[in-house]
């Protein structure tokens, strides 16, 4: 399996792919100008999304994005991995911590020493994974509103 940054003819599988991970979180997901919306996020004239595939035979079957973002408490900068997912059947082969080492890699690079992310509290493997990199958890209520 090869980890790589996404490409422009990656979008449809990592759209599936975001399909499948809403699916899993039990939330809604609308594929409508999800090409659009994430080729100008990762690829347009300011990106403002990095993007990792994990990529086997030609297929992705996991993906992670992430984002640099600013902390006013800590006053500085860190990195919001906004997901990470893996297709059942890979899961527990490595792939995630090794996608994490690279987003470890990123931050160094971008000045930053926190990465920060969440998932949903029913997702015990996600948080054993994330424990035993050494994540340690925030508890808090995540919102969201529609405008």
């Amino acid at each position: 399996m090869i980890i790589r940054f996404a490409k422009t003819t990656d979008l449809s599988q990592i759209i599936d792919l975001c399909e499948q991970h809403a699916k899993f979180e039990h939330a809604e997901f609308e594929k409508k100008d999800k090409e659009k919306l994430l080729m100008e996020s990762i690829f347009g004239e300011f990106p403002s999304l990095k993007c990792l595939v994990v990529v086997s035979e030609n297929t992705i079957v996991g993906y992670a994005t992430y984002m640099k973002q600013f902390s006013t408490w800590n006053a500085d900068s860190y990195i919001y991995l906004d997901c990470l997912f893996l297709t059942e059947k890979t899961r527990g082969e490595g792939l995630g911590t090794a996608l994490m080492e690279k987003i470890k890699e990123y931050t160094k690079t971008e000045n930053c020493t926190i990465i920060q992310w969440q998932t949903p509290c029913f997702n015990k493997k996600a948080i054993r994974f994330y424990q035993k990199i050494g994540g340690v958890s925030k508890t808090k209520e995540r919102f969201s509103m529609n405008i």
